[in-house]
């Protein structure tokens, strides 16, 4: 018998490793999912507005450095999503970043150029059928409300007329990866298994997608995810829905 468990073991591990071989990207994100479903009492709804196939920009409000993680895993696919250069950079992160195809963003003035390259990255992605995700907001909420878009989607879609799926997240607000009494990572972690919510919203049509119209139904969604943090709805039944 033991033997049969220690070759079961060693088939499962192969396995994973030949996975994580053929596909890094979706084994990188099945981890992730698993992960932050430890750290967090997490509640999701509307993931099955992501396509199947085909590509779309993922939108959401930015409260806290694991927001990247928890959208990301989150995802019923594995996504492009753009994140500022000194953490891209990151010496213990790095590798990762590049496996599951972060895109640097830098400003003009430090690395001038550097915003141009990222858009033609994002249009590449974006051509070879792949789903962005990025922040308009284009920094971390500094009083845990969303904050006004910058024009880096229109930019996009410009170019690139594709599907927007906008989020709402929230719960993260008050963590040690929020700005909340404080910067961001400057404090120890004070809890663990909160309440995180998340909600993807119903696509919209590139011809639809404005800043403003982008942002409010951000704020919607949002408001939605606030709602069941604030509520004593059990976390099974709010998956159901």
């Amino acid at each position: 018998m033991l033997l049969s468990i220690l070759a079961a073991t060693a088939l499962l591990l192969l396995v994973a490793v030949w996975w994580f071989r053929r596909h890094p990207r979706d084994a990188m994100r099945r981890l992730v999912f698993a992960l932050i479903h430890v750290m967090y009492r997490l509640r999701l709804r509307g993931r099955r507005h992501i396509p199947d196939h085909g590509a779309a920009i993922v939108v959401c409000n930015h409260v806290s450095f694991m927001d990247a993680l928890v959208v990301g895993g989150a995802s019923r696919r594995p996504l492009r999503f753009l994140m500022d250069k000194p953490i891209f950079d990151s010496p213990w992160l790095n590798w990762m970043f590049r496996l599951v195809g972060a895109i640097p963003v830098e400003s003009e003035r430090r690395d001038p150029g550097n915003v141009r390259r990222a858009l033609q990255e994002v249009s590449r992605a974006l051509a070879e059928g792949e789903v962005v995700m990025l922040f308009p907001e284009g920094r971390l909420t500094p009083d845990g409300e969303v904050q006004p878009f910058r024009r880096g989607l229109e930019l996009i879609l410009a170019k690139d007329p594709v599907p927007v799926i906008p989020a709402g997240l929230s719960g993260l607000w008050g963590s040690w990866t929020s700005h909340c009494q404080g910067k961001a990572l400057s404090k120890p972690p004070s809890r663990f298994r909160a309440k995180v919510a998340l909600t993807f919203g119903e696509p919209m049509a590139p011809h639809e997608v404005s800043r403003t119209r982008v942002e409010a139904r951000v704020r919607a969604l949002k408001a939605e995810s606030d709602d069941w943090i604030a509520s004593r709805e059990p976390l099974g039944k709010a998956r159901r829905r």
